[in-house]
């Protein structure tokens, strides 16, 4: 007796201490993300120079990264019910290398960058969702929404380190060598998590007891998960949201050097201000879910409706920026539009999560950033040809922004009225009421245990 009572609490320290080190690692793994996708927009301007690109060319080679990303989103997140997350995020770390790798060659030109988008992209899919899904095991229902907050933040991070260290590399040695840089830092990250990396306690093969779904979750169909309110809204505002992401990656670094008139130098240091501003609403948004959840406010509230207010002041943002007169008013409207709508994520993420039986968590998270990231395949190609068919540039990049403000709106309307979180576990888990020695605030045992 008095072994046992002294090993568990020397365990539940261990298992925090993993948690927290696996938790940073995998914020890291999305640090790389970002910078992956952030490269070809701050390059941008070497690349249209050195390849005599169109506005609709460079907007292809953009949107190239997607076609093949929602695909292995998808697969991928049926994969991670199956297998363990070490192998599966090292597999993608080391794709992500390969394809920044051979930009190095001389020869490399717009072909190769087509063609190495789409493999980063096949390679960048998955990672998002998979990262979530590894952070969601090590951590029991009801407190995922500020770990979902750290790995979102983490996209936060890789452009604020990415832009001037991408710029201050191109200038140097080349804009070549600014993907090189990347593959390097995609070989070490694989070293780092082969090492310290792993899935947590909270899984659907581990089963610890605040994990043990109420009703059979395995006999769950997975369509009775997608066709609830809470995935589908969760997904919609988050296509709109990727649609925003991915407009800001390809095109905000050209907007400001070619049309607000700002040097490359400012430009790098610019282009990382939406990401501060992310990370700062990410984390704030995720702290406060966590707390009101705490407190008992429904998850409809903190989740659903409080989220939904972010990409609505985004979409507000964009539609004010581009008639903004000078520079004072555009850089705060411009940092809110491109930052605001992701605070919603980890939060539209922890909802789905606490909805679904934990065998099919990793496929519904998968899928529904797979569907999502729809948009960005679309937002790049379709923002060079509205900028090309433009009376002038200047007229073209309002259209295109004005076509992102009334998505962001869109999604987040459909993200108030559909995400219930509460009411869509009770009809798939079965969450009619408490389990005997569970805390119905947080569904952790109780002190009776």
């Amino acid at each position: 007796m008095t072994l046992e009572a002294d090993t568990q609490p020397a365990e539940a320290d261990g298992t925090r201490r993993r948690a927290r080190t696996v938790l940073i690692v995998l914020a890291l793994f999305i640090v790389i993300n970002a910078a992956d996708k952030a490269v070809l927009g701050l390059t941008a301007g070497p690349i249209k120079d050195e390849l005599g690109l169109t506005a609709t060319e460079f907007g292809t080679i953009a949107g190239s990264f997607y076609l093949l990303f929602s695909l292995s989103a998808v697969s991928v997140g049926f994969l991670g019910d199956r297998i363990r997350p070490r192998p599966l995020l090292a597999v993608l770390a080391l794709v992500w290398a390969a394809a920044q790798l051979p930009i190095l060659l001389p020869a490399a030109g717009f072909g190769a960058l087509v063609a190495t988008r789409v493999l980063l992209g096949a390679g960048e899919g998955p990672g998002y969702p998979l990262a979530n899904y590894t952070a969601f095991t090590w951590y029991p229902e009801k407190r995922r929404a500020l770990p979902s907050a750290v790995v979102v933040a983490g996209g936060a991070g890789g452009t604020v380190l990415a832009a001037p260290l991408v710029v201050l590399v191109s200038e140097t040695l080349g804009w070549r060598a600014a993907f090189g840089l990347l593959g390097v830092a995609g070989l070490l990250w694989t070293a780092l998590w082969l090492r310290v990396g792993g899935g947590g306690p909270y899984t659907a093969r581990l089963g610890p007891k605040d994990e043990v779904p109420r009703a059979a979750p395995a006999a769950v169909p997975f369509w009775r998960v997608l066709a609830t309110g809470t995935w589908l809204g969760a997904t919609l505002s988050t296509f709109a949201v990727m649609w925003t992401l991915a407009l800001g990656f390809a095109w905000v670094p050209l907007y400001l050097e070619e049309q607000a008139g700002f040097s490359d130098a400012e430009v790098s240091a610019i282009v990382g201000l939406p990401a501060l501003s992310m990370a700062v609403l990410v984390l704030g948004a995720g702290a406060l879910a966590h707390h009101l959840l705490r407190r008992g406010v429904t998850a409809r509230v903190a989740q659903g409706l409080i989220g939904a207010l972010l990409p609505l002041l985004a979409g507000a943002c964009l539609f004010l920026m581009t008639p903004a007169p000078g520079t004072a008013l555009l850089l705060p409207l411009l940092v809110l539009a491109f930052s605001a709508g992701n605070g919603q994520t980890p939060l539209t993420n922890a909802a789905i999560a606490d909805i679904c039986p934990p065998g099919r968590r990793s496929a519904a998270l998968g899928l529904s950033y797979a569907l999502a990231s729809l948009s960005s395949l679309f937002a790049p190609y379709v923002t060079g040809r509205i900028i090309d068919a433009a009376p002038t540039e200047g007229i073209g990049y309002g259209r295109a922004f004005d076509l992102a403000a009334w998505l962001l709106i869109a999604g987040a309307v459909l993200s108030m009225l559909l995400i219930r979180p509460d009411r869509d576990a009770r009809i798939l888990l079965g969450h009619t009421a408490p389990q005997p020695g569970l805390s119905a605030a947080n569904s952790e045992p109780s002190a009776k245990e």
